[in-house]
């Protein structure tokens, strides 16, 4: 069932050029099932990544979590490995991925009126999947995903990257996340930044 929520995001009437918008947890509701893929994955070590950390650290790629495990709690967890049975587990309980509906609301009111794009954190055949799967790849000019940035978020690159391929000057972006990790981010891109509630999905 599609989300029902009465939130409704405040567009700027001005000042705005082009829109960027987060994937997981944005315009799709998948934290959940990435948050199961987690645990599965991570087996005993599971209790070390409660549901807090993982909100927290909502937008950092994924090897980049691995790493953070590792550095947290001195351990050797395999990085690549993990990353690769995590993914695996989210593409085979993605499939029933519901659209936020307010987000995606803006997102078809703006197509072809807005250059917009897609800023993840997450791996770029992941992210074309489950835009896909929700149906709205095609509305979106650029996707940047962690493969196309040298330094993932809370850093500006996934966000200047993605306004370059627009064509659009920062500071005339406007970002949808649902993230702190996120906000940083397009804070420290020079953009202003719409925060999605979770009640939002």
């Amino acid at each position: 069932m599609e989300n029902n929520s009465s939130w409704s995001p405040i567009i700027p009437e001005t000042g705005i050029d082009a829109f960027i918008f987060d994937c997981d947890g944005t315009l799709a509701d998948t934290m959940p099932i990435h948050y199961k893929a987690w645990c599965a994955a991570l087996g005993e070590h599971a209790v070390l990544f409660p549901e807090p950390m993982f909100n927290d650290l909502g937008g950092v790629p994924t090897h980049r979590v691995v790493e953070i495990l590792n550095e947290r709690h001195q351990l050797t967890l395999p990085v690549h490995e993990l990353v690769a049975i995590k993914e695996a587990l989210f593409q085979e309980w993605s499939l029933s991925v519901q659209p936020i509906a307010p987000v995606v609301a803006v997102a078809k009111r703006f197509h072809q009126i807005k250059p917009m794009a897609v800023a993840s954190g997450g791996h770029r055949h992941i992210v074309r999947r489950t835009l896909d799967i929700i149906g709205i790849l095609d509305l979106f000019g650029a996707v940047v995903c962690s493969e196309d940035t040298p330094r993932g978020k809370p850093h500006a690159d996934p966000f200047l990257e993605a306004a370059r391929r627009l064509g659009v000057a920062p500071e005339r972006c406007l970002v949808f996340e649902d993230s702190i990790t996120g906000l940083n981010a397009a804070q420290a891109a020079g953009m202003q930044c719409i925060i999605v509630p979770h009640h939002a999905r």
